[in-house]
Order: structure tokens, then C-alpha cells, then sequence
């Protein structure tokens, strides 16, 4: 798989005032489709590159293809160069707590004015509304908007095993980003895009609502829900091993009762439509979890690929490293950690004309391009070096300033 030899959104500059997931996903998807990403940073750098735990990956998985400059901002100097790079921007992105921007004088009516033409992406917790002063988390949003009561057990919600919600929220910020520089095509004005992690999470339970909507009856959690289909399971086989099995077509299912020998089962009027096998699933599914124990898993997954059957290993997140798919596809790409070694990063999972977004520059050292960027906005290195003795602004240990002024406003 080739990189993309013409990056779509080239010439476009972003500054971002983002952290942790959501607002660096927004960046991420512009910045891998060849915009010039700018994450203005505090001096210490975005909190996200100091988290252990489950957080340990967020910055190198959503800061790749973007320029770092750290400034304070609450300084008048450093508000000072934001807006003299807000005024260089296509696009401007933040998912700060409501209020934060306005009080740094960063807020979309003040930019709009210096900037017509700027598109200003918010990526918050609420759309505004009634919970907007809320403060909201990708686990509180799943909580209160029914995603994590579908996927644990009864009486046991339980959060999705991923940032479902900061990574699609901020992929929809990013997509509005882009109709907004489609309609800016047309009118020659930006606008304000908002994206929101409640709305993203109840677009993500529609089909259950919808289910209720259909049928009067609401939907089960997922771990006790009435299938749609017949036979879609995790069965244990032999010697503990699992893995997911699925006949969701009538087709399908004589075709598995034909490769496992089961006749009596293919031609069983019981079992003969998906409803019917649906309706079966008391006894149809203690009778097949017997009979699927004393094959392996290897064994079961080599049977159903033959016979263009849907199966799946149950795997780790780390296994995925080593999948053979990704790896030939060129799905995953080297990129620094925090620590600066290197791991491969699943990159944007499409391709244009074959070519897939890819890695142009590594996740930026703190300030790593403040020198450069400060020489473009028209600072001299004297400026900029008075501006680091001050605090107002960090450069990248070795980085050097420079004295170019392309671009000043």
C-alpha cells in the first residue's frame, strides 16, 4: 500500500488548542489528509503526553502529522502570537470546558472578526442545550446516553472498550470542518462547526431506539439481547479456546451443516428459515456449543474461511501488531512514543485510488516547531529568544529559530 501522492487538503493550516482524545482526532484526520496541523501547546505540553494507564497511548495514536508550538496563554504576548496565528488559519479547533476560550479572548466571535473567513470547530461535551454547562467524559456520556446499559449485562453497565465517542467525535468535528470549507467555496465565509459527545453517543444507540420505535419492546442489553440471528456466537471448543461464529443466512446455515456433517440439522423444517432458527435458539444453542466443543478453533476458523463463512478469532489488541492483514496492507506505520522509541500506529482505514493517508511527520516534541513557526509569523530570533527568556514561549531542546517572515500578518 502507497502513500497518497496528492494530499486533498494541502494548503490548508489548522491551528488546534486541543487534548486528549476528541479535539486531537479532529487534527488527526485533517492532518493525515495533508492539511498543516499547528497544536498550540501550554509550556509544560498537552497533560495527554504524561498519562500512564489506559491513556499511555493517546498522544502518539492522535498527534502524528502536526506541528507543535508551546506558548502561555494566559500571558498577553502569548495570546498575542495565538492570534497571529489564528489570523494565518483556515481552521481553528479546541475542546476546552465551555467558557475557557472566550476568557482567553480565543472564542469564536472575537477570532471571526479579526478572521471572516475562519472556520471555527468546537468539540465539547453537549451541543448547547440544557446539559451544556455539563462536564462530560466519554464514560459519562456512554452512561447516560444508553450506550454502556447495551453493552454490559443486566444491572451491570459497562463503558465500550474503547474512546468511541472522543474518536467519532471528533472524526464528525473534522467532517464538518471540511463541508464548512466546501460551503466557504461558495459564500467566502467560515463558520462555527460543533461537534458533541452525548449527540455522537445517541447516534451510536439510533438503532436501538429505532428498535423500540419498530417494535414497542426496548432493546436488551447486548449480553442478553434476542439475536437477529439464528447462529452468531462466541463458542468455547476445545482446550478453552474461543471463537466467533455466524451463519446469518439460510444459505449460510446449510452450508456450515454441510461442511460439519450435520444433514439432519440442514434438513430440519425447525431450522429452515433464520427466524425459525431464531426462535430455536433455547435449544439449538446448548445442543451446538456440544457439538462445537471438540474441534479447535484453528480447525472451526480454517472450515469457515473454505466456505466463505463469517468467523473470528478472539483477539488482543496487542496481537494486532502481528496481523498478517494489517501488516501486508501496510495498515500500521512506525511512529515515535513518548518515551521516543518507535511502534507501529494503525493509520486512517481507507485508501484514495489505492493510496492510503500516511505518517509525514512524528508526534512533535514539546515546542518542537516554535522556533519556525515564530520566524513565519514575522519574529526575529532576537524577539522569539527574548520571548523564551520570559516564559511567554518553549522551543524544542536544539530547535532553532527561524528568521524567515513568509506569512506575517
Amino acid at each position: 500500500m502507497t502513500k497518497m501522492k496528492v494530499m486533498p487538503y494541502e494548503g490548508i493550516r489548522v491551528v488546534e488548542f486541543t487534548h486528549m482524545v476528541m479535539g486531537p482526532t479532529c487534527g488527526l484526520l485533517l492532518g493525515d489528509l495533508g492539511a498543516e496541523v499547528i497544536k498550540v501547546e501550554p509550556l509544560e505540553g498537552d497533560s495527554t503526553r504524561r498519562l500512564l494507564g489506559s491513556g499511555s497511548g493517546f498522544f502518539p495514536a492522535f498527534n502524528r502529522n502536526k506541528k507543535s508550538i508551546a506558548l502561555d496563554l494566559k500571558s498577553a504576548q502569548g495570546r498575542e502570537v495565538a492570534l497571529r496565528l489564528v489570523a494565518s488559519a483556515d481552521i481553528v479547533s479546541e475542546n476546552f470546558k465551555p467558557g475557557t476560550m472566550k476568557k482567553l479572548g480565543l472564542d469564536y466571535e472575537t477570532l471571526r472578526a479579526l478572521n471572516p473567513r475562519l472556520i471555527y470547530v468546537s468539540l465539547k461535551g453537549f451541543l448547547p442545550g440544557p446539559y451544556d454547562h455539563r462536564t462530560a467524559l466519554d464514560e459519562v456520556v456512554q452512561m447516560m446516553g444508553g450506550l454502556a446499559y447495551m453493552t454490559g449485562r443486566p444491572g451491570d453497565p459497562l463503558r465500550a472498550g474503547s474512546s468511541v465517542n472522543d474518536i467519532m467525535g471528533g472524526l464528525f468535528g473534522a467532517i464538518g470542518a471540511m463541508a464548512a470549507l466546501r460551503q466557504r467555496d461558495q459564500t467566502g465565509k467560515g463558520c462555527e462547526v460543533q461537534s458533541a459527545l452525548f449527540e455522537n453517543n445517541v447516534l451510536l444507540v439510533a438503532q436501538h431506539m429505532m428498535q423500540f420505535a419498530a417494535t414497542g419492546q426496548p432493546a436488551d442489553p447486548m449480553p442478553a439481547r434476542i439475536s437477529a440471528w439464528g447462529i452468531y456466537d462466541v463458542f468455547t471448543v476445545k482446550n478453552g479456546e474461543q471463537i466467533f461464529l455466524a451463519a446469518v443466512s439460510d444459505g449460510q446455515w446449510k452450508t456450515f451443516c454441510q461442511a460439519m456433517g450435520w444433514s439432519e440439522w440442514r434438513d430440519d423444517p425447525r431450522l429452515a428459515t433464520n427466524n425459525d432458527r431464531v426462535r430455536a435458539r433455547e435449544w439449538l444453542i446448548p445442543l451446538l456449543r456440544e457439538r462445537l466443543a471438540v474441534h479447535e478453533a484453528a480447525e472451526l476458523a480454517t472450515l469457515f474461511e473454505r466456505h466463505e463463512l463469517p468467523f473470528a478469532p478472539i483477539t488482543r489488541p496487542q496481537d494486532l501488531f502481528e496481523d498478517p492483514h494489517l501488516i501486508a496492507t501496510g495498515g500500521l506505520a512506525p511512529v515515535r512514543m513518548n518515551d521516543g522509541h518507535m511502534a507501529p500506529v494503525p493509520l486512517l482505514p481507507f485508501t484514495m485510488n489505492g493510496d492510503r493517508p500516511g505518517v509525514r511527520l512524528q508526534p512533535p516534541a514539546i515546542g518542537e516547531h516554535t522556533g519556525d513557526l515564530l520566524g513565519q509569523l514575522g519574529y526575529t530570533p532576537d524577539q522569539i529568544a527574548r520571548m523564551q527568556d520570559a516564559g511567554v514561549v518553549r522551543a524544542a531542546q536544539g530547535a532553532q529559530p527561524s528568521s524567515t517572515a513568509e506569512g506575517a500578518p
